[in-house]
């Protein structure tokens, strides 16, 4: 019902309503978007509703995931991998990280290649993202702040600018 309502909206609003499908249905943010994980330990289920079964488990916290759908208290998420299920709202937070996918990625002071290495990160290191731009983000990991190429990250879209 609620896609035959869809449909009759872009048709009747002359494709105004696209812009909603860009949105969550329960929450009205944007989809897809990233998210992290709250807990230490999620169960990543086949559906949304605690009597579908487990896939597996997330087991890192901070992680940062990729939402794609949401229904009632449950979002489906992809991690780094393109692997993904349902998890409960309350194990999510949209406090915002990015997994490093280069290894031995300098962070440097400035978004600058010139600049001053403040750390070298190995890939895996989860950071926290405070800001985007084009082509850099600012993060926070082991106690170093500084900033890296967006395009050695994971958890950040590549046209997204984050403020």
């Amino acid at each position: 019902m609620r896609r035959l309502v869809m449909a009759f909206l872009v048709v009747a609003l002359g494709g105004a309503a696209a812009v909603a499908q860009d949105r969550g249905p329960v929450t009205g943010l944007p989809m897809p978007r990233y998210v992290s994980l709250k807990a230490s330990e999620a169960n990543v289920r086949r559906g949304p509703s605690l009597t579908h079964r487990i896939d597996w488990v997330y087991k890192r916290r901070a992680m940062p995931l990729r939402l794609t759908a949401e229904f009632g208290h449950w979002r489906r998420v992809e991690d780094r991998d393109g692997a993904g299920g349902w998890v409960h709202y309350s194990l999510l937070s949209g406090v915002r990280t990015a997994i490093v996918e280069q290894d031995l990625l300098d962070m440097l002071a400035r978004p600058d290649p010139s600049a001053m290495v403040v750390a070298r990160l190995e890939a895996g290191v989860i950071a926290r993202l405070s800001e985007c731009g084009p082509a850099w983000c600012a993060l926070s990991a082991g106690g170093h702040d500084g900033w890296v190429p967006k395009a050695a990250l994971w958890g950040v879209a590549a046209d997204e600018i984050v403020e």
